[in-house]
Formats: C-alpha cells, structure tokens, sequence
C-alpha cells in the first residue's frame, strides 16, 4: 500500500477569523457567490493571515451568513467555502462530503468508455484555488492559492480514497513555486510512484497522453472532451483543419473516426509533437500533417494558396485575461471567424471556439453570425455548446466555454 509522502506537511496551521461586509459584499455572500473582495470587507482581525477560517457575521450580529478561506495576495480576500443557512464544522469530513458530492456529479461520463476527468473545478465544486485531473490512475492536483495547505494532507487523502487513484502529483502555480510557506515541489510525486511523466489515457475511445509533470495546467485540457468527440464522429471520410491543435485534441478524434487527412496548426513545435505522437497512440489510416507558426499568419497563407477543408476547428487560448483586453479579444474572434469561413469547403462545417470567460457566450456567438453573415455563404448554426460534465458551472464567472458549429 502506498503512503502520503512527509514533504506534504505545511508550516502554519489556520486560525479563526470574525468578519463584517459592506451590504454589497454580503448579499453576494447570501447570494452563494464564491468571491469576496477586499473593498467588500469592514472589519476583520489585525493578524488575519492566509488560510485562515473567515467566519462571515451578517447585519445581525449573532448570525452567521458564510464561512470561507481568507487569502492575504489576493483581491479575492475570502474564498468561500460554505454560505447555505446551516451551521457546519470546516474539517476533513467536511471536504470528504465535498468530494464525494463532486465525484458523483462525473458518474455518467464514468459511465462511457472514457477514464480521464476533472474531479474538481476549483469554485465550481466548492474549491477555489484548486483543480484535480485524474488521468487514468494518476491524480493530478494543482494549486492556485495557499490557502489550502493548512487542509491539504486531508484533502489529498479523501481524493485517493475517492478517485481510487494509484498515484498524486501536485503542481503548483508560479507564486506557490516561490512561497516559503510548504515544503511542496511543482511536479512533485506525493502519493504512489510515478514511473513515466507521460501517462496514457482513454477518452470515449480514444488513446491520448499527458505530461503530467511538464505539461501545461495539469498536463491536459479536459473541458473540450465531449466537442472532441462531436468533431470525430463528423470527420468520417473528410478533410480535417486543426486550429490552436496543442497536443491534437480535435485532430487525434478526426483521425480515429478516419479522417482522409488532418492538419494540426499551432505555434508550438513541442506541441506538434505531442499532437505526432498521440495521433499513433490509436489506429487511422489517414494523413496527418502538421503546421508551425502563428495562426493568422498561417491562416492567411492557406487562404492565398486556395486551400478548403471539410472541417474547421478554431479554438484559440484565452484572448481576454484582463478587462481592458475584452474589445481586442472580440477584434480576434471576427478575425478568426472570417479567416475560418474562407477555409471551410462548401458544405462544410466550422466550429469555433471560446475560452475567455470575460466575453460572454452570447456576445462570441453574435460575433460569429455577424461575421458569418457578411460573408454571403447561406450557413446554419447546428449546435452550441459548453462545459463537459466534469466542469460543473457553479456561478456566473465559471462559465468559460462556448463553442458554436456551422455547417456551411
């Protein structure tokens, strides 16, 4: 039997902290909104320090509305935990119920032959700051915020018994790498042993890898499973475009639901690679061709050189990470759109993607049908969709996905 290593231990234990909100803040709180912010707090302990147990006092002083985690680097001061009118004991049981109440959300996809998921999304199953991916036997859990190291040795704990995983690694984000508050390394193997960084995995049928140690977030992006497979059953026989492919999601799907040819488009030779090699993971008897360079660029230069493709999937990284970066993130969106209706075949489908939660999902699809119209080519859009099941949405701002087909 496998044993939690010691490393895993944090310096600092978590006190309790009383804590008064302005009438804004608290209703967000009554409201069961994961996020209170530092101008939404009125009063709280001169030694509050991070991963202490806010307890969050309403305007009747003896009753308590919510309880959540304060965070001192953050301009999300409390993330919280529990704000439904119950009293609860925040302790491993308490997590424990969490997970398992997680856990069972992802059943159906469990249910398909698939055995890689998200079993938690951070907020959206009550756990802000923290993500855990499981890749066939192997949990990856990946912290954002030191506010869970105080109850991190449990948690771990309950996810192994509840995921049944052999095998925990944790990754850290670039300001818990250089914190001197836990003993934790980024990549580092804290239950079971990890004998290839590179874990292989199954995904409705389709063989996949992840680095699990170098790769990006937690070595994958689960949340686009179910628009995977969507596009590999509609890639029987066609021409195949992947845009933004990173290690080939869209283009290995295509392929094993015999694709005649797929080209994966990215920036990254690295990830090309991956997208290589995932490919021979599973049987296809098509061509796979790979692009390096950035996409408009490249885009523009298929256009020019006359080339369609029966399918078009665009599915950009993030283009709005910040506020002021909302309006030039819709100028990329238009841009792509146009780009990709130039590149679809006639009677061919474009699908197009969105993971910047800032632009709204209804804002992206206007953008397409406005930019879908202009183009004059008659074209219906036959589905939009989200998250998988496995990214619960929780509140307003857990919503980042949206993907839209049009078939020409």
């Amino acid at each position: 039997m496998s044993t939690f290593s010691k490393t895993i231990i944090s310096n600092y234990k978590s006190n309790r902290l009383a804590v008064k909100l302005n009438a804004k803040g608290e209703q967000f709180v009554i409201n069961g909104h994961p996020w209170v912010f530092s101008n939404n707090i009125t009063k709280i302990n001169d030694t509050a320090e991070t991963g202490d147990l806010a307890i969050i006092f309403g305007k009747n002083k003896n009753k308590v509305v919510g309880l959540g985690l304060y965070d001192a680097a953050s301009p999300i001061r409390i993330k919280m935990l529990h704000s439904e009118n119950r009293s609860v004991q925040i302790n491993a049981e308490f997590f424990h119920s969490k997970i398992e109440t997680a856990f069972s959300k992802r059943q159906s996809l469990l249910e398909t032959n698939t055995n890689s998921y998200r079993l938690l999304f951070g907020e959206n199953d009550g756990f802000p700051g923290l993500i855990a991916d499981k890749y066939a036997t192997v949990l990856v859990v990946k912290l954002y915020s030191e506010i869970w190291l105080p109850y991190l040795e449990s948690i771990l704990k309950s996810l192994q018994v509840i995921s049944g995983c052999e095998t925990i690694v944790i990754r850290l984000s670039r300001q818990l790498e250089t914190s001197n508050r836990h003993h934790l390394k980024n990549g580092e193997v804290v239950y079971g042993v990890l004998e290839n960084e590179i874990v292989q995995f199954v995904e409705h049928g389709v063989n996949f890898s992840a680095n699990v140690i170098k790769g990006h977030k937690t070595g994958y992006f689960l949340d686009h499973r179910d628009n995977r497979r969507q596009v590999g059953e509609w890639s029987n026989g066609k021409t195949v475009l992947d845009v933004f492919s990173y290690a080939g999601g869209f283009s290995v799907h295509a392929l094993a639901n015999n694709a005649k040819t797929v080209t994966s488009l990215d920036i990254s030779k690295q990830a090309l690679e991956i997208a290589l090699q995932n490919g021979k993971l599973n049987n296809y008897t098509g061509k796979h061709y790979t692009i390096a360079g950035d996409a408009f660029a490249e885009l523009k230069q298929l256009i020019k050189n006359g080339k369609t493709f029966d399918v078009v999937v665009i599915d950009p990284p993030s283009f709005a990470k910040q506020q002021k970066e909302i309006d030039l993130a819709k100028k990329k969106y238009a841009q792509l759109a146009n780009l990709g209706v130039q590149l679809t075949a006639k009677n061919g489908l474009l699908v197009l993607a969105s993971c910047s939660s800032r632009v709204l999902a209804q804002t992206f699809f206007d953008i397409n049908t406005q930019t879908l119209l202009a183009s004059k080519r008659k074209f219906d859009c036959i589905k939009k969709t989200e998250h998988d099941t496995d990214h619960p949405i929780g509140f307003p701002e857990g919503a980042y996905l949206k993907c839209g087909y049009y078939r020409f």
